[in-house]
């Protein structure tokens, strides 16, 4: 059996290494109607000086909330201390703490920071929208340093902010008593999202028009945000890519050995679970809050990956389990783009087959679908057979890019819809770029889960689409993607029309060459999954 470190590791794997391994838009107007933005600008806090680039304008580094140390590690975050003169806004800030593959931990805790990309030109009279993007990373990794936005700044006409926030135990811990338990990084976000509403101005950007996008863990953020009171008033459209409300994974499909679970915990577990932190760490009974701040952040590594899908709700922030608002429609009503990408598993299945090939085989297949699904696992099997797919690995991974993935979040769709404009989408790519860099014979991993963003991003700087048919699909998911910050709708002249969905059924399937809306939930068996459970 791997390891607890190991196996909460291979949850966020798929986000994480796609940004540390890798180490038809909207209307612009005229040029002439254009002039060059300044680069020092004063948002609440003070004076900020950012730089230029041929595309763009970025102020990097920016505090939007008070470092969480020493009293204030484990508070809600505290508005950022005013400062005199003029800001350096020239370089990002520290990641926040985490494991870094390969190499030393990021121990910094003073790293509530975030960037700011602008177009370099603008017409004077025009309020920009401004995106807001969540990093994923299983809520323990990565950091919005790694998101190269420009792009989608200057191709969308879009102000663009990507945040860090709290993570692993120092984002997730519970604890008696304690004001914001199991919700502190959510918490981080939200204060993101008020410092851009409060200060899109000083950018040229419209404080009336937030959207808030993530992938992975920033997704999942994202749907807990809209399902938060705090949301109404505050967030006016949100992109969900592969973290629908939905998500529940049966036991062992993230991980073989990992129990059944979802990404929120009743507030009651995260407390339990943080009382069993502090032991685990020595602190005594009656003292473990006062104890954990005495910690290092090097002493509180250790629990970093168990407080990976660790959102508490039953909160002031989350009153609700994010599945059960949707069901009561007790959600702010804003328009949503939400979807993932064809085959999300394979990347979870590959890295588990890298780490042992003994887990996931001919002979572990029956035995991996009797505890995934109990009694109904002879019909998955049938329904699935190893013979049809040439390999355990891409048999498995086929049943959770289905199950786990692809058809919870159309019954997520169809709830939102219920309510408010929904538009799904399936990334498809066959070549997409290998983020993960995992390489499993007879497990190609295709669209996996991560491999869309190159599409959106240059991952830490570094533009990964190679070849044209795939900087042209990147160029479309750009406008859709931006012109939905700008109207609510992705559809723009050029491209593709994209239709809402109704039924749970229908996406847009996005692929080089390929933009058409599919009934993505025959394509993943959903029918079959409705009734095998």
């Amino acid at each position: 059996m791997p390891s607890t470190k190991t196996r909460h590791a291979a949850l966020g794997l798929a986000t994480a290494l796609a940004a540390t391994l890798v180490v038809g838009c909207s209307p612009r107007g005229q040029a002439q109607e254009s002039a060059p933005e300044p680069l020092t600008v004063r948002v609440d806090s003070g004076e900020l000086r950012g730089i230029a680039t041929a595309k763009s304008r970025q102020f990097l580094g920016i505090p939007y909330a008070k470092p969480p140390v020493g009293a204030l590690r484990w508070q809600l975050p505290q508005p950022p201390d005013k400062w005199d003169g003029v800001r350096d806004a020239s370089r990002m800030g520290p990641m926040c703490p985490q494991a870094a593959p390969g190499g030393k931990p990021v121990l910094t805790e003073d790293c509530l920071v975030l960037n700011v990309t602008t177009p370099r030109a603008q017409r004077p009279d025009q309020k920009l929208p401004v995106m807001v993007w969540l990093h994923g990373g299983g809520f323990t990794r990565d950091s919005g340093n790694l998101y190269d936005t420009q792009r989608m700044a200057d191709q969308g006409n879009v102000i663009v902010v990507t945040a860090n926030y709290r993570l692993g135990v120092l984002g997730y811990l519970g604890l008696p008593g304690l004001a914001g338990s199991g919700n502190f990084g959510l918490a981080d976000q939200f204060a993101a999202v008020e410092w851009a509403d409060r200060n899109a101005a000083a950018f040229g950007g419209d404080p009336g028009n937030v959207t808030v996008f993530g992938q992975s863990a920033g997704g999942m953020s994202t749907c807990a945000m809209i399902t938060s009171p705090k949301a109404r008033g505050l967030i006016d459209k949100a992109i969900v890519s592969s973290g629908s409300c939905e998500l529940n994974w049966p036991t062992g499909s993230l991980f073989p050995g990992t129990p059944e679970h979802g990404p929120y915990v009743p507030l009651a577990q995260g407390v339990t679970d943080g009382l069993s932190a502090a032991e685990k760490l020595g602190c005594a009974p009656g003292s473990a809050l006062e104890c954990l701040r005495g910690k290092t952040v090097e002493q509180l590594m250790p629990m970093m990956q168990p407080f990976s899908d660790h959102v508490a709700y039953g909160t002031d922030l989350l009153p609700k389990e994010p599945k059960k608002a949707l069901r009561d429609g007790d959600f702010a009503k804003i328009p949503v783009m939400s979807g993932g990408v064809r085959d999300e598993a394979r990347s979870f299945v590959g890295g588990a087959i890298m780490y042992n090939p003994e887990l996931i085989t001919e002979k572990t297949y029956p035995t991996l679908l009797s505890k995934a699904f109990g009694a109904r696992a002879d019909a998955v099997a049938k329904e699935y057979p190893i013979a049809k797919y040439g390999s355990a690995g891409l048999a498995w991974a086929t049943v959770n890019s289905d199950q786990s993935w692809a058809c919870q979040a159309q019954e997520g769709h169809r709830l939102l819809a219920r309510h408010t404009a929904v538009f799904a989408f399936e990334f498809a790519d066959e070549n997409a770029p290998n983020v993960n860099q995992i390489t499993v014979p007879g497990l190609p991993m295709g669209p996996t889960h991560a491999s869309e963003l190159p599409s959106l991003f240059e991952l830490n700087g570094v533009d990964l689409l190679r070849e044209e048919p795939q900087r042209r699909l990147g160029r479309t998911m750009v406008g859709y993607w931006t012109r939905f910050a700008h109207t609510g709708d992705p559809n723009h002249e050029g491209a593709p029309t994209w239709p809402k969905t109704t039924d749970g059924k229908q996406a847009m399937r996005l692929a080089p060459g390929d933009v058409t809306p599919i009934d993505v939930a025959a394509s993943h068996k959903c029918s079959f999954w409705a009734t095998a459970r």
